[in-house]
């Protein structure tokens, strides 16, 4: 059985012929709560894992984490309230029976965490676990540690719990694209690491199973809590390699982000829910709590009604920003409980003990991703995604504050366990590459000669990811309409055609490199992202139509399909309905609906 380094539809960035090769059972690409966790399961049980991570292995989104984990924990709490205020958050379009499996096993999962050695805040009279209240829960369920530092103390678990446990891992490398052996089966990876790691160049990692959990995409808008490497490598991946993709017109913008200034860009500093949640107001500049009345959770209402009440003051007002107050916290709560958001606020020159803090929306976390069932398989056989690379059907329109690090550890867990219990035929064994390298080396070379054309994805010049993401933020933010979505979309095919013009007239393209194959990949979610707030016309959760100010559950309580046609063009269907077909064919699955 041959490997080729082609998905599904043929699809692959433009890069050199891999020059080494790596086997494993499982290659897991990202190292946040999600992958880690998957990798120290498929280990547990036997297998051989790898772990590919673009920075660090502590270096994901998940250590950026302020808030907490969502879980039933406390007196009182049952997982079917959790259930309640998701589906609530959700807005219609959450899969019901992924948010059960996600509050039930939840809270045995945040169980298994804590024995892998994180160390969440306790209350000082019962030695219990401390918990917080943040938007859209009824109930204190979010577990923090080090205050506002849950995500740097879990990191710091998972990655001694790897490191440990001897499991291979391959830092400061950039994912390229899935292999598939000749049935469309999945038989690893090719990537390029950056010169750091124990590999340098493009190379190659085969298994029969390969994890994305390769966080967000939100650096594909001009400000974002993000950090500089949620590029959506994955997403871009899977699309190329045939998967289908869901929800991505709903990404969330985090409604209380430090605001520095209009022309910020980048990774912008967060201020966390749990700030609200311990009796934070927002405040326009007269000092007028805006929220009163317009939900009755006030500032604690979902993250879509605090956002969009955020941006219709400052409209309102002709305002740049609001505030977020919480002085009478005073100075020992705000270094004990917020001690990394004080600093931080401090470093840029406010003082929240003594001043209201400046805050706006910015781009924070996709619900959308690459879809997958409720064991993690996406539709590519032997393709998994876990954590904010995938649509599992958790988070619906808006995601629930602090579910997300809940739905990587428990769908992360779900993964290990099916690779386990139905591993990849054995008359496929993983082959040695040097034949294909040999094989790809001189398609590299001349592919015509080889049979193949040329490359389909030619690379952006590194300038194009500052141009995508402006327009990205005027035309897909958190004001989107008709006109200004098909102004981003006009403006994102121009990229991609100008680049594929110069391919196809001079065949040049821009020089393989991560600045350039971040910026092919951060198109690439971008048109998706357009193509499907473009059809969605309603406002439901964090898709905000102005055009269409109104949910409309008859025509659109269901989701948006999308997957790349060979001839590189989006195709977008919606479901029947609000539940998802299967992922897998077989016995009893639902057929496609008819595209639209």
């Amino acid at each position: 059985m041959t490997t080729n380094a082609r998905g599904a539809t043929g699809i692959r960035l433009h890069a050199p012929a891999p020059g080494w090769a790596s086997d494993a059972d499982v290659v897991v690409v990202g190292s946040g709560v999600a992958g880690l966790t998957c990798a120290l399961r498929c280990a547990a049980a036997g297998l051989s894992p790898v772990v590919v991570t673009k920075a660090r292995l502590d270096d994901g989104s998940t250590r950026w984490a302020q808030g907490g984990i969502a879980a039933a924990l406390g007196d009182g709490d049952t997982p079917e309230q959790h259930l309640d205020d998701t589906l609530v958050a959700g807005a219609g379009l959450c899969d019901e029976e992924a948010v059960r499996i996600l509050v039930t096993e939840g809270p045995d999962a945040v169980r298994r965490l804590i024995d892998t050695g994180a160390h969440f805040d306790t209350a000082p009279d019962s030695g219990a676990i401390a918990l917080t209240r943040e938007g859209g829960h009824h109930r204190r369920r979010i577990a923090h540690a080090g205050g506002d530092a849950t995500g740097a103390e879990i990191s710091r678990a998972l990655v001694e719990a790897v490191r440990a446990s001897g499991i291979r891992t391959i830092e400061n490398a950039l994912v390229l694209d899935l292999l598939t052996d000749d049935e469309g089966r999945t038989a690893g990876v090719t990537l390029h690491v950056l010169g750091e790691g124990q590999h340098d160049g493009v190379g190659a990692v085969h298994a029969r199973a390969v994890v994305l959990a390769t966080g967000g995409m939100g650096q594909v808008f001009s400000a974002t809590t993000n950090p500089p490497v949620s590029t959506g490598d994955g997403v871009a991946l899977a699309l190329r390699a045939g998967a289908e993709l869901s929800d991505l017109e709903f990404v969330q913008f985090h409604p209380t982000v430090l605001f520095l200034g209009p022309d910020a860009e980048g990774q912008q500093p967060l201020v966390s829910e749990a700030v609200r949640g311990e009796g934070a107001h927002l405040v326009d500049a007269d000092g007028v709590r805006f929220m009163t009345g317009q939900h009755e959770l006030a500032e604690l209402a979902p993250r879509d009604v605090v956002a969009k009440a955020i941006t219709r003051r400052m409209l309102e007002q002709g305002a740049e920003h609001m505030y977020l107050d919480a002085r009478h916290f005073g100075a020992d709560m705000w270094a004990t409980r917020f001690p990394t958001i004080l600093a931080a606020c401090r470093a840029h020159g406010i003082d929240p003990v003594t001043a209201p803090i400046p805050v706006a929306p910015a781009a924070h976390y996709a619900s959308g991703g690459v879809r997958t069932d409720l064991r993690g398989r996406t539709t590519v056989p032997g393709l998994y995604a876990c954590g904010e690379t995938a649509c599992t059907g958790v988070h619906g329109a808006n995601r629930l504050a602090s579910n997300s690090l809940l739905e990587g550890l428990v769908y992360a867990e779900r993964i290990a366990a099916d690779i386990t219990a139905h591993p990849a035929p054995d008359t496929a064994p993983v082959p040695s590459l040097h034949a294909r390298v040999e094989a790809d080396a001189e398609a590299e070379r001349d592919p015509t000669a080889a049979g193949q054309p040329p490359p389909a994805h030619p690379l952006l010049p590194p300038e194009a990811r500052f141009a995508l993401q402006r327009v990205m933020t005027e035309g897909a933010g958190v004001l989107r309409s008709k006109q200004s979505l098909a102004r981003a979309a006009g403006a994102l095919e121009q990229i991609h055609a100008e680049a594929r013009t110069a391919l196809a007239e001079n065949g040049k393209t821009a020089e393989p490199g991560t600045d350039t194959w971040e910026a092919t990949n951060l198109l690439c979610v971008a048109r998706v992202f357009v193509a499907a707030a473009l059809r969605r016309e309603e406002t439901r959760g964090c898709h905000w139509r102005e055009d269409h100010p109104d949910r409309d559950d008859a025509g659109w309580r269901r989701h948006l399909v999308v997957r790349l046609n060979p001839d590189r063009t989006l195709a977008v269907h919606a479901t029947e309905s609000a539940d998802f077909p299967p992922t897998v064919a077989g016995p009893g699955a639902v057929p496609r609906p008819q595209e639209q």
